[in-house]
């Protein structure tokens, strides 16, 4: 017989954001402070989203620009890695101890198929979708986490500021959400903040034009915040006379519309003075 030895690897490099959300980036700030470890090395491996061989804070701004829509791509890494489904590793708490081998050594006469473990980077708790174009799509909500605002009149050309306030915001670790705004009516300034570990670097701001604000906070614990107080703030200016209702909404556009306490997933919507607001027609990418 004649035998032909090859070694085989895997590749796939498309669609960053399948399966990344701000859920994974709550998981990863307590696997770095050490109160809730990740449990598997393909995990840690996936975490690892600057190919770093270690799992810090600039992962997790990584991802987070892919979240915000500010990278399409991760610079040092690839969407997925494949891991040979053979190797055990010496110390799974540190898969980066020892190269974990990313190719399979193969004989061709023996017909022995080569298998691997495929690791969807940035995803940690395993909600991507390996046979999707387009990623997962598919979520149940177990109810809302409202965003309150004060709907006033406003003259053209005045600058005027929005405040959203918090409603029942208790025991919350995370959020993301596309903030969407008619900008043939307002343009848009600044955005400040008063959440505790929010800052602008947790708005993405690259789609402006599109009348789009990317939003994404996450902590390594749950958050309680009283009623009415103020979370954030975005200023704009009127170009014409408006109603504040009539041109902001919150959406899933581009980043999902999501919330997260320790065991739920939330959607998360507007009020204006008490009453919610539906996003309305949305032109979604294809």
């Amino acid at each position: 017989t004649f035998a032909t030895e090859h070694d085989v690897d895997a590749k796939k490099d498309m669609n960053y954001l399948n399966g990344v959300t701000t859920y994974d980036l709550v998981l990863i700030s307590k696997h770095i402070l050490g109160t809730e470890i990740l449990d598997s090395p393909y995990k840690i491996i996936a975490a690892d989203a600057n190919h770093s061989e270690s799992i810090t804070a600039l992962d997790i701004v990584k991802l987070r620009a892919l979240i915000l829509h500010i990278d399409d791509e991760l610079a040092n890494n690839d969407s997925w890695r494949f891991v040979d489904a053979n190797y055990e590793f010496p110390n799974p708490n540190n898969p980066f101890q020892e190269d974990f081998p990313e190719q399979v050594h193969v004989t061709v006469s023996d017909f022995i198929p080569a298998n691997f473990v495929g690791v969807k980077i940035g995803d940690v708790n395993g909600t991507s979708s390996p046979n999707s174009l387009l990623g997962t799509d598919t979520r149940t909500m177990n109810g809302a986490l409202a965003l309150q605002l004060d709907a006033e009149k406003v003259a053209e050309g005045e600058t005027f500021t929005m405040d959203f306030k918090a409603k029942d915001f208790n025991n919350i670790a995370g959020y993301q959400f596309t903030l969407g705004f008619d900008n043939d009516q307002v343009e848009f300034v600044d955005v400040t903040t008063n959440l505790e570990g929010l800052s602008v670097e947790n708005f993405g701001t690259t789609k402006l034009t599109e009348g789009v604000i990317t939003t994404s906070w996450n902590s390594s614990k749950g958050v309680n915040v009283k009623n009415d107080e103020i979370l954030f703030s975005i200023t704009f200016v009127a170009q014409a006379t408006i109603n504040t209702a009539d041109v902001i909404t919150i959406n899933s556009r581009y980043t999902e519309s999501e919330a997260y306490n320790a065991s739920d997933l939330f959607d998360v919507v507007l009020e204006f003075n008490g009453n919610e607001i539906t996003s309305g027609f949305e032109l979604y990418q294809n």
